[in-house]
């Protein structure tokens, strides 16, 4: 049996070349403020796959996407096994585009101490009076650098996306940014709509693209999980103050609180953790993870 090693390790993600394609496997770890913690989350990588799998089938009518399977039977040997069962996804090969693709439809995080300082959200200005986790008139598209492990991704306008892709595909930079800003916008609305008819508010999420043999822009990496969005209950939302989170909030706002944990988290908050997580998978897709 042939043994395989990634080529790439991500805080979460370890990804394995397989010829003509590759293999995304989604590992239990957690990270958080761009540190991986030290404790993995049982089941959460199959949840990660499972649930992109899900937003993949539902939004293909968009824009196309770089999966072509999550059944390890469709995998080499050496992944057909309890390892990798349910959390591996096997893709095409893309040429990604250098850039996260942000959309938020509701104030919060980063964009809302950005808009506190100067009633903007990188460049975008908003309406006055806008309260902490107010729905957005509509989506918009904040888009930021894809930085190194360890470093920081740095928020930027279209212009500065524009320059980006332009110094990476010559004569592309601002067809390639249209393309995907609109997609990001079209995928949002699909799914945060869908989502409000299961009792979650998507609050803001981020989407990677990259370019097919043929130059198209295709959907990659993950999409609308626990970890790349904010998750909220339609149940009890009220703007003008913080929300309670089906993500990684209640992981962020414990090593806030704690911050002597040197990224060790206790028992307690990895079995909440993983219970949002749970929770937020059945509600949108109606399964259960075993």
């Amino acid at each position: 049996m042939k043994e395989y090693q990634p080529f790439k390790a991500g805080k979460v993600r370890e990804i394995y070349d397989n010829d003509d394609s590759l293999i995304m496997v989604a590992t239990d770890r957690i990270s958080a403020f761009d540190h991986i913690l030290k404790n993995e989350i049982t089941k959460k990588g199959t949840i990660l796959t499972q649930m992109s799998k899900f937003w993949f089938d539902y939004t293909k009518d968009i824009v196309p996407n770089h999966m072509i399977s999550t059944d390890t039977n469709d995998m080499p040997e050496f992944f057909r096994n309890d390892k990798f069962a349910g959390k591996s996804m096997l893709v095409k090969k893309l040429t990604m585009l250098p850039i996260e693709c942000i959309v938020r439809g509701y104030i919060t995080g980063s964009g809302w101490a950005s808009y506190q300082e100067n009633g903007t959200v990188c460049g975008i200005s908003l309406p006055a009076g806008l309260q902490e986790c107010d729905k957005l008139p509509e989506p918009i598209f904040t888009p930021s650098t894809k930085a190194d492990l360890g470093d920081h991704d740095e928020n930027i306008d279209i212009e500065k996306t524009i320059e980006i892709l332009e110094k990476e595909f010559p004569g592309k930079g601002k067809e390639y940014a249209e393309r995907i800003s609109e997609a990001t916008i079209a995928l949002y609305k699909k799914c945060a709509d869908y989502a409000l008819t299961r009792g979650i508010i998507i609050a803001d999420t981020k989407f990677e693209f990259g370019l097919d043999e043929n130059g198209n822009v295709v959907l990659a990496d993950e999409m609308l999980t626990p970890d790349s969005s904010r998750f909220w209950p339609l149940d009890g939302y009220k703007p003008g103050q913080s929300q309670p989170s089906f993500d990684k909030q209640y992981v962020r706002d414990w090593l806030k609180a704690n911050p002597g944990s040197d990224y060790l988290l206790p028992q307690d908050v990895i079995d909440m953790t993983i219970s949002k997580y749970k929770e937020a998978y059945f509600l949108l897709t109606g399964k259960e993870i075993a």
